[in-house]
């Protein structure tokens, strides 16, 4: 961190400037010149100026972002030009229409006009003022004419300038500028699972959580929200000239202002149904929810002569996908069984139209999402799904009892074989615990020949199922002792098809330990803890012996998988599966292992991460250690070498200090790595 300069006035407005130049960089240009940790120094060396003198602090700095004090109630703000509401149409042919619409308007059949696409964000509309540059006032559209004001709550947006971008365009006396506040996907999961992990109630979908952040009393508590905004409209603008839609969006970029930079401009109608079902197809790629589309008239000049209705603009009209979300009634639930023996709760619904599919059941997940759903058969629920993510119940609609609901009862022997079925308390799991349970077999020999695993092309669900069901799979090793006679003799299939099956299944055999221990199905081992495992110990023979203090160890193995993975290499019957698919010629190796990073202040160290970083995620500082030679960990252990600790750090901390083990904060950490963490 720099020191303060002799002018603190002169370095307080440089590092004002700085800061808002690599916002622009950032949230308009895409095009960051600076780490994120430079970006924080600079941050971190204002505020301490601003501390040391606060007669600095200027509305417009970027360390107002953290949130003002709490208000006592939202004020109204009536807007100088109406937010109006869009028209809706649902289809080409509606489109169509409307184009004709604005020809009829003019009266004038030969109308020419372009157009420019956007996306339809599925966010909160709001709109902010700036005089001579700076952030004024914000408001929520409200009723259209009047709004509430969240002037401080809309300040704490992060990607919301708070000066004008100036060197480009003149700055207007006054601009109000129109735009969309939202959450993206990843910061709404990630959100959802710390409520989930406190015990509250989470939020059915992006669009609400952002609405519930900016009604925040406390604004301190919005910025906590890591809310993004993006502008594509303006009420009253003095001093800014624009003939274009897309120009005007061109300006805003300008000024600093972020845009989505989807926009697109068409020449005619048939262009504009071109791209509108090119968003469709292509939103379950982008970072944050859209529900539609929006096309404008691009000629403002034609905008004008076109005008408005009471409630919406004759010259825009949005263009709606089909919903994602649906209301539908839980006929009944019940359990499937995986591949684990866990049961899974699933509600048989009645069939509702979602984003194109008609949707009859959703998983429930596990005991405690029943639990936390509050969810009864004969429920009114609102059912979610996204691109080919399984249909899952977001929330019960309890205003809609009749009071003829009823609880769900969990089956007390297995569905499937009729075996008693057992509870694990820790893993808020139910599960059968017989191995020859049909369905688990199925389920097991599907998921050891995937594309993740052992990738056996041909082996799919209905072969698999007639296999089983023909008795020729006891287990996933009966695979490699197939024949040509039997698979050639499965339904739709026939010699040239068998034998390709056991030509892929011979293949198979010669794999990576990372794939062996995937396709093994052991619990809570995925992908990347497999990898893990594969890099960290190096061979089966070393994971078969391998104590929990030894599992442990290895990155992405904390107690619980350590436990599950003892417990699947004590199980003879597990035993005896592995050794006969290594006797049968399964050849899993360790891939080889990167070479060795230069010397850091962490190489050779164990380093567990615990509480709450700022700099980056715990799994982004563990694959920091990991990139400068040193070893994250998930558990404290009498190996551990360096425990970093940020805020809610709990029961690590007191294990390290218990046994002697180093405890620092994160900016200790950093500062020992120094040009290392670059």
């Amino acid at each position: 961190m720099n020191s303060e300069p002799a002018d603190p006035a002169d370095r307080a407005k440089a590092l004002r400037r700085e800061i808002h130049l690599h916002n622009y960089r950032y949230y308009v240009e895409n095009d960051p010149v600076i780490a994120d940790v430079e970006y924080d120094e600079l941050l971190r060396e204002l505020e301490a100026i601003e501390a040391a003198h606060p007669d600095l602090v200027t509305p417009d700095s970027p360390t107002q972002k953290v949130g003002a004090a709490p208000i006592a109630e939202f004020g109204a703000i009536e807007h100088t030009v109406p937010m109006l509401s869009l028209q809706n149409v649902t289809s080409e042919g509606e489109l169509a229409e409307w184009e004709a619409q604005l020809r009829n308007h003019l009266k004038d059949p030969e109308a020419d006009f372009d157009f420019v696409v956007e996306p339809k964000l599925d966010g909160v509309a709001v709109e902010a003022v700036y005089l001579d540059g700076i952030y004024t006032v914000g408001s929520t559209r409200g009723d259209g004419v009047t709004g509430e004001d969240i002037t401080e709550q809309l300040k704490t947006v992060r990607s919301l300038p708070l000066r004008l971008h100036d060197g480009i365009r003149e700055i207007p006396k006054r601009l109000e500028v129109r735009g969309e506040v939202l959450m993206t996907t990843a910061e709404f999961e990630a959100l959802n699972r710390d409520l989930l992990e406190a015990g509250e109630q989470t939020y059915a979908n992006p669009r609400n959580l952002t609405a519930g952040s900016l009604k925040q009393k406390d604004p301190r508590v919005t910025a906590t929200r890591k809310l993004d905004v993006f502008f594509y409209a303006v009420g009253r603008a003095d001093g800014i000239e624009v003939d274009y839609q897309q120009v005007l969006l061109e300006a805003f970029t300008e000024l600093g202002l972020p845009i989505t930079r989807l926009h697109r401009h068409c020449r005619d109608i048939a262009a504009v149904a071109a791209v509108i079902r090119e968003f469709e197809e292509g939103r379950d790629h982008l970072p944050y929810e859209i529900d539609g589309a929006v096309v404008k008239v691009d000629r403002l000049a034609d905008q004008e002569r076109l005008g408005v209705r009471s409630r919406s603009p004759r010259w825009a009209v949005a263009y709606k996908f089909a919903a994602r979300q649906a209301t539908t009634v839980v006929e009944d639930i019940f359990v499937s069984v995986g591949r684990t023996g866990v049961l899974t709760p699933v509600a048989k619904l009645a069939p509702v139209p979602i984003g194109g599919v008609t949707v009859s059941r959703a998983t429930l997940h596990n005991r405690d999402e029943v639990e936390r759903l509050g969810v009864l058969v004969g429920d009114t629920v609102l059912v979610q799904r996204a691109g080919d993510v399984i249909p899952k119940v977001v929330k019960v609609i309890v205003d809609r009892r009749t009071g003829t609901e009823r609880p769900f009862v969990w089956p007390k022997t297995c569905p499937e074989c009729g075996v008693r079925v057992r509870e694990d308390e820790e893993e808020v799991a139910i599960y059968c615990p017989n191995i020859g349970c049909a369905a688990q077999r199925k389920a097991r020999v599907r998921h050891f020949g995937s594309r993740g695993a052992l990738d056996i092309e041909g082996l799919g669900e209905k072969i698999v199922d007639q296999l089983v069901d023909g008795g020729h799979l006891g287990d996933v090793a009966d695979l490699f002792t197939l024949t040509l006679d039997t698979v050639s003799g499965l339904e739709r299939m026939a010699e040239k098809s068998g034998q390709n099956l056991l030509d892929a299944i011979e293949k198979s055999k010669q794999t990576t330990l990372a794939r062996f221990l995937t396709a093994l199905g052991l619990r809570h081992v995925g992908e990347s803890t497999a990898r893990a495992l594969s890099r960290e110990l190096g061979s089966l023979e070393a994971i078969r012996a391998a104590d929990l203090d030894e599992l442990t160890e290895v990155p992405d193995v904390g107690p619980i998988v350590a436990k599950a993975l003892r417990d699947f290499f004590d199980a003879e019957e597990n035993v005896r599966v592995v050794d006969r698919l290594l006797e049968l010629g399964v050849t899993p190796r360790a891939e080889a292992l990167p070479e060795a990073p230069a010397e850091s202040p962490v190489s050779g160290l164990r380093v567990v991460f615990t509480g709450k970083l700022t700099r980056m995620s715990r799994s982004e500082a563990g694959a920091l250690v990991t990139r400068l030679g040193g070893k994250a960990s998930s558990s404290v252990s009498k190996k551990t070498d360096l425990v970093v600790a940020g805020p809610g750090a709990g029961g690590k901390r007191g294990k390290a200090e218990d046994l002697g083990v180093p405890v620092i904060d994160e900016e200790e950490f950093f500062n020992r790595l120094g040009e290392a963490a670059k």
